[in-house]
């Protein structure tokens, strides 16, 4: 039986979550976000920086568009889509580091991190339900 400490780092170590992958973009963290939806959701809206590879095409493509050693993180709708665990096992199985972003696009949008459609920025909203929104002092 697999004891909590080894089965919570391992989690960690394939996870991580959206605060998380935006801090490291911030950083300048050295991986590739990819978005492992279809070409609709992808033009709707995406997380700004992420590249486009429905988990369906990561076989073919992930080896000609992103260098081998590139750490990775995937990303698919929420937590009610498996899209992302299956974009996972195809890096995975290319040999690729990869991890998924927890919450997926839901929960990128819903902590007010920046997205993108086609013609541009969309809207950040902060949803208080997920986070904690502070209000700015007047001053």
């Amino acid at each position: 039986m697999t004891d909590a400490l080894t089965y919570f780092s391992t989690k960690l170590a394939l996870e991580t979550d959206a605060s998380d992958v935006y801090a490291a973009q911030k950083a300048g963290e050295d991986f590739v976000l990819v978005d492992v939806r279809g070409d609709e959701a992808w033009a709707q809206g995406r997380v700004q920086g992420a590249v486009h590879i429905p988990y369906r095409d990561i076989a073919e493509r992930a080896p000609q568009e992103i260098p081998a050693g590139t750490p990775v993180v995937v990303y698919c709708w929420s937590p009610g889509c498996n899209a992302g665990a299956k974009g996972a096992v195809e890096f995975a199985k290319l040999g690729y580091s990869v991890r998924e972003m927890i919450g997926g696009y839901e929960y990128w949008v819903r902590e007010g991190q920046p997205t993108v459609n086609d013609e541009g920025p969309l809207p950040r909203v902060f949803d208080a339900q997920v986070m904690v929104v502070r209000t700015p002092v007047a001053g």
